[in-house]
């Protein structure tokens, strides 16, 4: 599933690409993408110009002309390609913005969605949402507060979007890795010191995976270098030894989540 550093990758990428500019015609596949009636839907979004694209968490926000807002959430599966008609992946397509001859398709919203709201349903979307963790304003303090009011293992934890936005399963083996903690440790049994490691971490690895592009295997657009450079040191790496200490890497489980970490030097 796509995570903070793939969307902000999208993000920055589709400004570049898309920003400004008119949608002049649009295609849905799926009914189940969307959130309204699709003559709704074509009507209010055709010929509205893309004001902004904005991230929050692991979600992306298109801003029309109008006001009103494309929320799109990939989940699992899901992602983009921009390019013209004789480009495009041999794959269903859920929904297909146009920009003259050239196209953003979506591709792989099985449990995806492109929804059209308002910027007060954008609100209310977000409320449950936890701190943004890149934030200026998200310091060690903050963080140390939010850790030492939460219960339980630290991987579900980081993956709980309503305690911190934007790490998803793969990001938290990858940071954890790199705090040298395990995954199933319980987070009043870290200390001060492991929960400073914990936030520098956090830092680093999702600084690290947006400028190497995230780790989606489809770039989006023909000719793309940036998307998927992103190398893991754990995660899905499970029998392969740790570049850190060379011990082999385990795969296990926790709270139904695939977990991958170094059973040497994770303590």
């Amino acid at each position: 599933m796509p995570e903070l550093p793939e969307m902000e990758t999208y993000k920055t990428l589709l400004g570049s690409l898309i920003g400004g500019q008119r949608i002049s015609h649009v295609e849905i596949g799926r009914e189940k993408s969307i959130n309204v009636p699709v003559d709704r839907f074509t009507m209010q979004v055709s010929n509205q110009a893309i004001k902004t694209i904005t991230r929050r968490a692991k979600y992306l926000i298109f801003q029309l002309q109008d006001g009103k807002c494309l929320l799109l959430h990939l989940m699992l599966g899901g992602w983009m390609f921009f390019g013209k008609e004789e480009d495009k992946p041999n794959r269903t397509i859920q929904v297909k913005l146009s920009f003259g001859d050239k196209h953003l398709y979506f591709i792989g919203l099985r449990l995806g969605y492109l929804h059209l709201l308002s910027s007060g349903e954008i609100q209310e979307e977000f409320k449950k949402l936890g701190p943004e963790v890149l934030d200026p304003d998200f310091t060690l303090d903050a963080f140390q507060n939010l850790m030492h009011k939460r219960r339980g293992t630290i991987k579900t934890t980081l993956i709980n979007q309503e305690v911190l936005a934007g790490i998803g399963n793969g990001y938290s083996d990858e940071i954890l890795w790199h705090a040298e903690i395990r995954p199933d440790k319980k987070i009043n049994d870290l200390n001060d010191q492991q929960l400073s490691r914990l936030y520098h971490s956090i830092q680093f690895i999702l600084k690290r995976g947006i400028e190497q592009g995230g780790y989606m295997e489809n770039p989006l657009y023909k000719g793309d270098e940036k998307t998927g450079g992103y190398q893991f040191y754990v995660y899905d790496r499970e029998g392969e030894a740790c570049s850190r200490c060379k011990a082999s890497i385990i795969k296990t489980e926790i709270s139904s989540r695939k977990t991958h970490f170094c059973p040497n030097c994770q303590q």
